[in-house]
């Protein structure tokens, strides 16, 4: 599919007003930290919803890198986890529809990806799209979830950012689709909550409900959220006892103190360090040891 290059919005054209539902786009990839927007889709995801487009993920996915699963039963092969890409026509508790987009990230063929969104929001009249991420920071658990909220222009952004910086950082589907939106003089935003570096690779659900909250905040959507609600008090439990047992209080001290001195304005980053603490990377690393080690004795 030859992608459809559309002239781009110049800065005394006002933006497209849709009326139709708003687009929310959550994928699994590179901005995947903590599972937190993967966890966010599937509050999103009623089960009764209608799918209106579904990508040819044979085209975009790589198969090789993330082999999806596939059950071995005795003798056979069954049940194959074929992954999905699909915009779905969801409706909240108040019946007010929004358009869901979950699923991986693509690989392969971004514009191609990218058009297709374009046409969905077209067809549909689709007002605003926002998207849900979430990065590795050198943050600590016992605070609350930081957000950078982001969009096309600068009276999308809803709130303030605690962190701001001008940096070049590799892209992502997302961000390309927000970006090109823009260009095409649609309305983008979007919102990528911190998750600790050393819970990157687990299910965070404190930084799914900060997602959740903040897209609430802008859309007035009714979510469900207390399942999840649920689990953050298991796993920050479950943290708190890891850190107990592994004896990682003062390397958690640290990071802390580090956090608050970056909200206090006395950090320049998150991964600043002085004299007399180590860097973010550092106490990630420290953290990711023994969390590793409390992992391995699970197993054992």
């Amino acid at each position: 599919m030859a992608m459809k290059w559309l002239p781009r919005r110049t800065p005394d054209q006002p933006p497209r007003e849709g009326k139709g539902p708003v687009l929310i786009h959550a994928l699994d990839g590179f901005l995947g930290a903590g599972s937190a927007a993967r966890l966010a889709s599937e509050q999103l995801r009623t089960g009764h919803g209608d799918v209106i487009h579904e990508f040819d993920l044979d085209e975009m996915f790589d198969y090789r890198a993330r082999r999806p699963m596939i059950g071995f039963r005795e003798d056979h092969y069954a049940d194959y986890d074929d992954p999905k890409l699909q915009i779905v026509l969801e409706h909240d508790h108040n019946l007010m529809p929004y358009l869901l987009m979950a699923g991986p990230e693509p690989d392969f063929r971004w514009e191609q990806f990218i058009g297709e969104v374009h046409a969905v929001i077209e067809q549909h009249d689709v007002p605003l799209t926002v998207g849900l991420g979430a990065v590795p920071m050198g943050v600590p658990h016992t605070r609350p979830p930081m957000i950078t909220a982001h969009g096309t222009r600068p009276d999308l952004v809803d709130r303030q950012n605690l962190w701001s910086a001008q940096v070049t950082v590799p892209s992502s589907a997302q961000a390309l689709l927000e970006y090109r939106l823009g260009q095409w003089g649609h309305d983008a935003a979007g919102y990528v909550v911190h998750v600790p570096h050393y819970l990157a690779q687990i299910d965070y659900p404190p930084a799914s409900l900060a997602l959740i909250d903040a897209l609430v905040d802008r859309t007035g959507l009714s979510i469900d959220a207390d399942s999840l609600r649920a689990r953050q008090g298991e796993t920050i439990a479950e943290i708190e006892q890891q850190i107990e047992e592994q004896g990682g209080a003062s390397l958690l001290g640290g990071l802390e103190e580090q956090y608050d001195a970056f909200t206090r304005g006395a950090a320049e980053s998150l991964l600043a360090s002085d004299a007399d603490l180590p860097s973010g990377d550092e106490l990630a690393d420290q953290f990711e040891q023994f969390l590793a080690r409390q992992r391995k004795n699970d197993q054992g």
